[in-house]
């Protein structure tokens, strides 16, 4: 449940830009255009990998704990800055710095859940708390659909300022979900503390490379369409009202898609599972991109957030079972944070081809090349050998 909350804060933040953009581009004191609305997701994403690789890396040496609390005041101030911020430099600024924060949730969060849950149900477990991201993101539309255009749509950055109230949770939570003896082997490194390098080592070295690949297309796929999936229904033809429903639907069917694909996961086919689920981006993008009956698009708008989110929800539990415990938050910190890169460029890049294409259907045409190219990326990820598998936690002198 922690860990569910954890990421229902990190989800709101993901798809709260998406709900207020075409609001965002129709403030006139501000002169916002399609290219800021891309610069603006972009800038949300460049302190991530920061923030999940340093949390990652503290939180497999001091514990998960001391970076979940400080990532989590952190969220809550910039998120509070950026609802009263006076002008577009200045939310810019704010939503930079929010980055750095929600960047270190995911890992951490991952790690933790991981570390709880049984061995043959650890993709439901991290699946199931991941789908708080999903959550988030119906959580924001949901609002945004109530409250906008009769509110100003700064005010919708109000709830991430919430993230607060679950550090008592945490300081009352985190550290004793484990018996004793299994704390100290999570929390022991597997040869010193070079746990950048232990990546590369035991076999872990084209696994990792191969992981980076994929959670950069996932969250480039993930950012894209979280930012960028009403204002392009908006470009097609639709309301404001109706886009925030396709939004409503991508993240619902995130919700209970990954549920239903961790559970396949779960029983020996997680490499299949998630290369399917980027197939299935592609797949629902190229629908979306024609014209449908709407009980059909709102289909396909589920079985894309289940193509996207759901896929990097995949991800992230393929990750933290690859890698024994006393490596899974670095694995994780480092993977989403090289990762995140995808997430800086998704914005911008549906921005670009947007602005550069006027065809309405470009924007769609953006997801299905990288969806594919994953597919490919995970289809060669090795499996992991023998000796990678055994954990092999050392004495720590005393």
């Amino acid at each position: 449940m922690l860990g569910f909350l954890l990421f229902l804060i990190d989800g709101y933040d993901l798809f709260v830009l998406g709900t207020v953009g075409p609001s965002l581009l129709a403030y006139q004191p501000w002169g916002a255009t399609p290219a800021t609305l891309g610069l603006l997701g972009s800038v949300t994403a460049l302190g991530m990998p920061f923030g999940a690789i340093a949390a990652g890396w503290a939180s497999d040496v001091w514990g998960r704990r001391v970076p979940l609390t400080v990532c989590l005041s952190w969220v809550s101030l910039f998120m509070l800055l950026s609802a009263f911020a006076p002008s577009l430099g200045m939310f810019v600024a704010t939503r930079a710095a929010t980055g750095i924060g929600l960047g270190a949730l995911v890992p951490v969060g991952v790690a933790l859940v991981a570390d709880a849950a049984p061995p043959r149900r650890h993709s439901l477990f991290v699946g199931v708390a991941l789908t708080g991201i999903a959550v988030g993101g119906f959580v924001t539309a949901l609002v945004g659909r109530a409250l906008l255009p009769h509110m100003h749509f700064q005010r919708l950055f109000l709830v991430g300022a919430l993230a607060l109230l679950l550090i008592p949770l945490v300081r009352a939570l985190v550290g004793r979900e484990l018996p004793q003896a299994d704390r100290q082997a999570a929390a022991a490194p597997l040869a010193g503390r070079n746990k950048a390098a232990q990546l590369f080592q035991s076999g872990f070295g084209p696994a990792s490379m191969l992981f980076w690949v994929a959670t950069f297309i996932a969250l480039l796929l993930s950012y894209g369409a979280g930012t960028w999936l009403p204002t392009l229904m908006v470009k097609a033809g639709y309301d404001l009202s109706s886009a925030l429903s396709f939004s409503m639907t991508f993240t619902l069917g995130a919700i209970v898609g990954t549920v239903v694909v961790t559970l396949i996961a779960d029983r020996g086919f997680l490499k299949a599972t998630t290369l399917g689920c980027f197939l299935l981006a592609a797949v629902a993008m190229l629908v979306l991109s024609t014209p449908q009956p709407r009980w059909l698009l709102l289909a396909m708008s589920a079985l894309a957030g289940v193509g996207t989110l759901g896929t990097q929800n995949l991800i992230n539990a393929y990750v933290a079972q690859f890698y024994p415990a006393q490596l899974r938050s670095t694995a994780l910190g480092f993977s989403l944070g090289v990762g995140r890169i995808g997430a800086i460029a998704g914005p911008s890049y549906i921005a670009a081809i947007t602005i550069l294409i006027t065809v309405p259907k470009a924007g769609f045409y953006a997801f299905i090349v990288p969806a594919v190219i994953g597919a490919l990326v995970i289809a060669v990820v090795p499996a992991r050998s023998r000796s990678s598998a055994t954990t092999r936690p050392v004495e720590v002198p005393a």
